[in-house]
């Protein structure tokens, strides 16, 4: 990688949307463009039912417990060379008074509490583990990674041990989310429309 090829953070927000399909799947690492696969159903799926699941806590939790999701928002996890990372989610604890401005940001310098990842396609597959560890440490306090293809969810807290949970076990948010419950199986689960879209095709 020469000089004249290496992206700023600055210069990845702003040309980000000149990229093929605006951008949408691309991550500046170390200095270089990185563009990954588009996400399959199953990715579609976990991120819809992550928002829903997490829509229904805000609602039912109390004021101060209720921070706020972001989707897609970018994570200025190093610099020189600067790498910007894309979770599907990025959760920020009720006290951070920049609550407002960061949902309009092309990118934070704020590490998350929490960084929904979801280990989907092959690339996003292969490069799950630098990503954690690279989350830990810049910061992040909790990282969840959903595997569709497994069926499974992994759990890492910052100077703590990971966890596994198979399908018919219980996410719990705590401590970063209190009373936050969310079964795997949910996590994974299709939409209603979409089975019974299957079902009229014939599918079983």
């Amino acid at each position: 990688m020469n000089a004249a090829s290496v992206y700023t953070a600055e210069r990845f927000a702003a040309e980000r949307f000149d990229l093929p399909e605006a951008g949408r799947w691309f991550e500046l690492v170390a200095g270089d463009l990185v563009q990954f696969q588009p996400p399959d159903v199953a990715h579609g799926n976990t991120v819809l039912n992550f928002s829903k699941a997490l829509g229904t806590h805000f609602q039912q939790a109390s004021h101060e417990d209720v921070g706020y999701a972001c989707f897609e928002l970018g994570l200025l996890v190093a610099r020189d060379p600067d790498t910007i990372r894309i979770p599907p989610v990025s959760y920020f604890l009720a006290q951070d008074r920049d609550r407002f401005a960061r949902t309009d940001e092309a990118y934070t310098t704020t590490p998350p509490s929490l960084v929904v990842e979801i280990a989907s396609t092959n690339d996003r597959r292969r490069n799950i583990g630098p990503r954690v560890t690279e989350y830990l440490d810049w910061g992040v306090e909790h990282v969840w990674v959903a595997d569709p293809p497994a069926r499974r969810m992994h759990v890492y807290h910052r100077g703590g041990p990971s966890r596994q949970l198979a399908e018919h076990e219980t996410l719990v948010g705590h401590p970063v989310l209190p009373g936050f419950r969310l079964k795997v199986a949910e996590v994974f689960a299709e939409p209603a429309w979409w089975r019974g879209g299957k079902r009229e095709q014939g599918r079983p």
